[in-house]
């Protein structure tokens, strides 16, 4: 495995707003060559980072999305037995060859990759808790054997691993000294507003203070249960601006308690209804 003396250095990038914490984070995981574990909010850029990165640093992207019936070993290969057992059935030559029924992973590409990499693990607490104990091995060898070919797999450079959960569930703590670990904070309205100019650039002032007052005063609400995103947010500018909303209906909407187009930042039933009865409630003061 190959190691460059001098480690490349994440500065952002034209589409994705970077804070300082971040950006050292990243540049933190490349110097000590551990993986990155990102956390934070659904919607806030985990994956969107590891694409930024590996574009910023000129590298490909390879991407392992976790599901719950996810094992560690189809990242790094799997051996379709089955197919074999088809091929033999049929007579076909290629069954005198195993390797012809190997089936690389994520992590077997990225370790044979000719230049490096950035692997983006995603939505890791997705799987069963063993999950992440099961690659510790690999992740600190950069390595590992193939039995039924009786092979080992040695990575020609050490892969940047950008590994996000959403905290449904707690990481083994072995796993965890091994990242360099980084949570990214809900953006506040200063970064918000970076965040939608590199989306909407030519959005009006009025209508994105409306829109911003509007998306915080609901993050606020009490007894919400699922906050708006941001990437719920810039779904929300994208419709606002298709209907060619003004400042002042948004701002009239916000105030009956209910926003425009309200689909687009609430995801379920509960959180209209609660809306809904802050309206009614908003409406009875108003008549007295």
């Amino acid at each position: 495995m190959q190691n460059t003396s001098s480690a490349p250095r994440f500065e952002g990038t034209d589409r994705y707003v970077a804070t300082d914490d971040l950006k050292l984070a990243v540049n933190a995981a490349l110097t000590l060559q551990r993986p990155l574990l990102i956390k934070g909010e659904p919607g806030t850029g985990k994956t969107m980072l590891a694409e930024e990165v590996a574009r910023a640093l000129d590298r490909p992207l390879l991407q392992w999305h976790i599901k719950s019936t996810t094992k560690a070993q189809q990242g790094l290969y799997e051996y379709d037995a089955v197919s074999r057992l088809r091929d033999s059935q049929l007579g076909d030559e290629k069954v005198r060859d195993i390797r012809n029924y190997i089936v690389q992973g994520t992590l077997w590409q990225a370790f044979e990759s000719e230049r490096p990499v950035v692997v983006l693990i995603d939505e890791i607490d997705k799987a069963d808790i063993e999950f992440p104990n099961d690659l510790l091995r690999e992740i600190d060898r950069m390595e590992f054997h193939v039995y039924e070919t009786r092979q080992t797999v040695q990575a020609r450079h050490r892969p940047l691993l950008i590994i996000t959960s959403n905290n449904e569930k707690d990481l083994p703590d072995a796993f965890l000294r091994r990242c360099f670990f980084h949570y990214i904070r809900f953006p506040d309205r200063e970064t918000m507003r970076d965040i939608v100019a590199v989306h909407y650039p030519d959005l009006k002032a009025d209508v994105l203070r409306a829109a911003l007052d509007t998306f915080f005063a609901l993050r606020e609400a009490p007894g919400l249960k699922k906050k708006p995103s941001t990437s719920e947010l810039l779904d929300w500018l994208r419709l606002l601006l298709a209907e060619g909303a003004s400042a002042q209906q948004i701002d009239a909407h916000a105030a009956a308690a209910v926003p425009m187009l309200a689909g687009a930042l609430l995801k379920n039933e509960q959180d209209m209804q609660l809306l809904d009865r802050l309206a009614a409630m908003t409406r009875n003061t108003q008549r007295r």
